[in-house]
């Protein structure tokens, strides 16, 4: 059998980038090399670095996940006159901190075309831990797009924080106290302590992908 072209694999190389991280899930060098077969790590780096080069994806340092798509790499084919998505971090989970965006186990981009909110608003995706949310459609593994506020109204469905950890409910005022309220009845309605509360912003897209 011959060998494939160099520019033909590294094409194939660019779709898997795109698709995984399209979805989310960006691949490690290592896994990049074992989806084709080569010999070494270093011909799978090698093929991403290029790609770097030529304007297709952009990397992070530091980070053996830190490849994401150029903001080109996004466009439609044939709808050049479409604006790109913006590639919004998507979180494993959020820290506690100032309203400036404290980042834990950052996972990867996702793209984000949403006429809802300004170019400007700090937007992130965090993905779905347990099911107390399930009754509003909201299920473990999913991610939820989250506009990052320092307020939000009456009733809306929020992440907040709670000491340091990260919750996803809908948000109640009764008076003075807030309460954080579960879409499933086997989960109790939380009332935490003002000075433990943070709102991070409010929920805007459920997304789901099926296996």
């Amino acid at each position: 059998m011959g060998r494939t072209p160099t520019g033909r694999t590294r094409e194939q190389v660019f779709q898997l980038m795109r698709e995984r991280l399209l979805a989310g899930q960006p691949p490690t060098v290592r896994e990049v090399q074992e989806a084709f077969g080569f010999r070494s790590v270093q011909t799978a780096r090698a093929h991403l670095e290029a790609l770097v080069s030529e304007g297709r994806l952009d990397k992070q340092s530091g980070r053996a996940r830190g490849y994401r798509l150029a903001d080109s790499a996004v466009l439609v084919p044939g709808k050049d006159r479409i604006a790109p998505p913006r590639m919004v971090p998507l979180l494993g989970r959020v820290a506690a901190g100032a309203f400036g965006l404290a980042v834990e186990d950052l996972e990867g981009y996702l793209p984000v075309q949403s006429d809802r909110v300004g170019a400007n608003e700090e937007l992130f995706g965090l993905r779905v831990r347990g099911e107390s949310m399930r009754d509003a459609g909201i299920l473990p593994g999913d991610i939820v797009i989250v506009w990052r506020l320092p307020s939000v109204e009456d009733g809306a469905i929020v992440v907040a924080l709670v000491g340091e950890e990260a919750t996803i409910k809908r948000l109640r005022r009764r008076g003075e106290r807030i309460e954080l309220h579960p879409a499933n009845p086997d989960y109790a309605v939380m009332t935490p302590d003002p000075d433990a509360l943070q709102v991070l912003g409010r929920v805007i897209e459920v997304r789901r992908y099926l296996d």
